[in-house]
């Protein structure tokens, strides 16, 4: 049965303002606070009398860019009600996240940025380094700061909306590229929201939890703008929080009683690497209904084996959500029908040609590849499966998926009609390839034609981080390719670097290291394997085929190099630990903790070893509890070795004395 929905988000919040409903913010193990739905319409009226005053006007852009979930909700909203258009951008610790807002704020005309004093602090920082000084003071110009707007009881001016406004722009995450703004109007919001709610069977007597950034469609609108429309009271855990302590989302949902979760592919594996080393005591998990998998591909042994854990809190079998969505989708395009446990196929993975159908494999073959069933598209979504031609295929074959409907965003920001990623007769094109299952008509997800990256549930494109290499380590134009690649038994995507070399191992370990160093340093990633090879495949166009590279790591055929590399590593300088100083073993005890593959020596660089953001975030979290407030997180960008780390510590404790 269809819902009848208000047309717009503003007429969302008019409707639920009387609700006995509220938002919970978690931001530490005991650092909670609530807000009722009426109140947060006075806070964003009370926001957008600031931006008001400092010169916004119905149909300007605001970009936000804040790293607290409360003060950008209020923000958001108060965008909406004033007729702005409110503009997310991730809060980051690298240049990479710097950069990407600098290239946004470029993109959309130097328009308003509501942001935290931190942030502009952090800016200047990184102008001063790379020279961007200009376009960094033109931003702090135009920059309303979160920390001075404290009276709120003086209400904006609110501006009616219609349907077919634009509600707010969704930018592709995780990329170094230039960025592209999605386009959403409030039609295409609250078409997908209503379909959602639909194929979810939400009800207000749902509860949910996500720590997803509401900076990424899945947080703000699946778990957001969703619950905020079902009247669903909701909690927003702080994704740092759960970066740093993962545990305490299952503990906060049992807490809670929570309903409805989500995590992408990579959450569940950084949840259970911490369950296995901590473990979790007495919790309930019966009345979780859904639990939403999206945001990256989906590792049906990872599923298995998250389900098999939970198990015994009482999770049930059932409760696994697979599904897929983009951002140019408004989030959703296929869901499965709630209650049913989540289903796979194995196909041949040398099969998957576009304009054929996959062959079927056992699931023990060597060449069998599980790919996840996603459920079929939701109401007013079409999904169609297309040859290189944009010409629909026959049931059951592999091609590129396009999608239309009203849900579906009208193109990207600032892009002419020529560049837009739109058929002829209106198609939106996803980039991604998959078939639809006969006779069910379920969704499955093959792979991606634009060879983009899926690492931590975010997208990288290969030529960016190529780039990154050879603007920072020097590697010459053409001789490296990025690519993810999985081994059959793995359980996500890994990030692959491989590099033209031709001398023997060890006179290639340094230049690893150094690709490596630079890689992890400005992007946060974990590179996996720094691989030399002899030649880089091209076509006859000299266009890198990266996928051929990926395909060989997956059947194994870098094994013996790889080997090779990892007993020359202890060999390279800076390896051995040494005994230390009482510091220096508290701090090496504490990387050992977080870091359980591999010896970090004392003077062993974090990044040098490829150690991920998501890695340095738990260090920090356990030397702060330790020495609270002696080490901010940004601190292990310069110094990166345990000696390092310790002897900042041993100075502040110095001059604390």
């Amino acid at each position: 049965m269809t819902t009848r929905l208000p047309d717009t988000l503003t007429g969302v919040l008019a409707a639920n303002s009387g609700a006995d409903r509220r938002i919970h913010y978690l931001n530490g193990q005991d650092d909670r606070r609530a807000i009722a739905f009426g109140a947060l319409r006075s806070a964003a009226l009370g926001v957008l009398f600031h931006l008001q005053a400092f010169g916004a006007r119905p149909g300007d852009r605001v970009i936000l860019h804040t790293s607290s979930n409360e003060q950008f909700i209020d923000g958001f909203w108060a965008c909406l009600l004033g007729g702005l258009v409110p503009v997310p951008v991730a809060v980051g610790i690298s240049d990479d996240h710097r950069q990407k807002l600098l290239q946004v704020f470029a993109q959309l005309g130097r328009p308003m940025v509501y942001t935290e004093d931190a942030q502009i602090c952090r800016l200047q920082d990184y102008a001063k380094a790379g020279g961007a000084t200009a376009e960094v003071d033109a931003l702090a110009a135009r920059s309303l700061i979160v920390e001075r707007v404290t009276d709120i009881s003086r209400p904006g001016r609110e501006h009616a909306v219609t349907a077919d406004d634009v509600a707010f722009i969704q930018f592709s995450s995780g990329s170094t590229s230039t960025p592209k703004g999605v386009v959403l109007t409030h039609r295409n919001l609250m078409t997908n929201i209503g379909a959602i709610i639909e194929r979810g069977r939400f009800t207000d007597r749902d509860v949910s939890l996500s720590w997803m950034p509401l900076t990424h469609d899945m947080g703000l609108i699946g778990f957001h703008l969703c619950m905020f429309t079902a009247n669903i009271e909701h909690t927003i855990m702080d994704t740092r929080l759960f970066s740093r302590r993962p545990l305490l989302w299952l503990e906060e949902a049992s807490r809670i009683g929570a309903t409805l979760l989500s995590s992408p592919n990579f959450g569940y594996k950084h949840f259970l690497k911490m369950y296995e080393s901590k473990g979790l005591e007495g919790l309930d998990l019966s009345r979780v209904r859904l639990l939403f998998n999206g945001a990256e591909p989906i590792s049906v042994a990872l599923c298995r084996r998250f389900m098999a854990e939970m198990r015994r809190f009482g999770l049930p079998a059932a409760a696994m959500y697979p599904v897929y969505g983009l951002a140019e989708a408004s989030l959703a395009v296929s869901l499965p029908e709630p209650g049913r446990e989540f289903r796979a196929v194995t196909v041949d993975r040398a099969s998957l040609a576009i304009g054929s159908p996959p062959v079927p494999a056992t699931a023990d073959a060597r060449n069998g590849l599980e790919l996840m069933l996603l459920g079929r598209p939701i109401r007013d979504c079409e999904l169609r499966v297309v040859d290189d031609d944009d010409r629909p295929l026959p049931e059951g074959a592999i091609g590129h998926l396009q999608i239309r409907g009203g849900n579906v965003t009208g193109g990207y920001a600032g892009l002419p009609a020529d560049q837009q990623p739109l058929t002829a007769d209106g198609w939106l094109r996803t980039g991604d390839l998959g078939f639809m299952t006969v006779p069910d008509g379920e969704l499955v997800i093959t792979g991606r034609h634009k060879e983009i990256i899926f690492v931590n549930g975010q997208n990288y494109y290969p030529h960016d981080l190529e780039a990154l290499a050879e603007q920072h380590a020097g590697v010459e134009l053409g001789k490296i390719a990025a690519a993810g690649g999985r081994k059959a038994t793995a359980d996500e995507e890994e990030l692959l670097l491989f590099l033209l070399h031709r001398g023997s191992a060890a006179d290639f370990l340094p230049l690893a290291s150094l690709v490596r160093r630079q890689i992890t340093e400005h992007t946060g990633l974990n590179v996996a394997h720094v691989i030399p090879v002899r030649s880089l495949p091209k076509t006859t166009s000299g266009k890198l085929q990266r996928g051929k590279l990926a395909q060989a790591y997956a059947d194994g055929e870098f094994d013996t190099v790889l080997a090779e590399l990892a007993a020359l590593a202890p060999q390279v300088p800076g390896g051995a630990s040494g005994d230390g100083s009482d510091m220096e073993t508290t701090i090496r005890r504490i990387c050992a903790s977080v870091i359980t593959d591999r010896v970090i020596g004392l003077d062993d660089d974090f990044f040098e070893l490829g150690v991920s953001s998501l890695s340095l975030a738990q260090i920090h979290e356990r030397i702060d509890e330790q020495f609270p407030g002696q080490l901010d997180v940004e601190d292990l960008f310069t110094k990166s070795t345990i000696r390092a780390v310790a002897a900042h510590l041993e100075e502040r404790q110095r001059a604390a004395a």
